[in-house]
């Protein structure tokens, strides 16, 4: 994205998605519909995929996090493919990310009332596909957070 007023829309948005047309176009030196325009050029290209509330930790029930990294038997196409394809369907994983080192993918794991990390880990972590180890490492406290 090499336009400076389309960089700084997204950044206005990523920072309040609740931001008026006309509060945009102020902030960029556009008319309200000039700043509308850019952002349904913006949807359209792809650049915003969406919007959502980013509810607190207290709003989700103060779930415990706990970040798992995983090693799979290999790195075959056909084993992270089916490990890809199950973990879409663990409700407790919020984010899955593809690693480079150690481990081959990590999670962030919530935890609610009522559930247990090791029931979890037995009966559905290490129950994926070609999985071989978790690592599981339990978050104390959130220091920054930037989504």
């Amino acid at each position: 994205m090499s336009n400076t007023i389309e960089r700084r829309i997204l950044d206005l948005l990523a920072a309040n998605s609740d931001l008026t047309s006309a509060e945009l176009g102020d902030a960029v030196g556009l008319s309200a519909s000039a700043a509308h325009r850019r952002v349904a050029q913006l949807r359209e290209s792809g650049a915003i995929t969406g919007y959502r509330a980013v509810l607190s930790r207290a709003a989700r029930g103060d779930p415990s996090i706990v970040l798992v990294n995983v090693t799979l038997r290999d790195q075959r196409k056909e084993t992270m493919a089916a490990f890809e394809a199950e973990i879409v369907d663990c409700p407790q994983v919020v984010q899955c990310f593809l690693m480079s080192g150690e481990a081959d993918y990590m999670l962030h794991v919530e935890i609610r009332d009522g559930e247990t990390f090791e029931r979890i880990h037995r009966e559905t972590l290490s129950q994926l596909p070609g999985v071989t180890r978790l690592a599981s490492h339990f978050v104390i406290r959130e220091v920054v957070t930037r989504v």
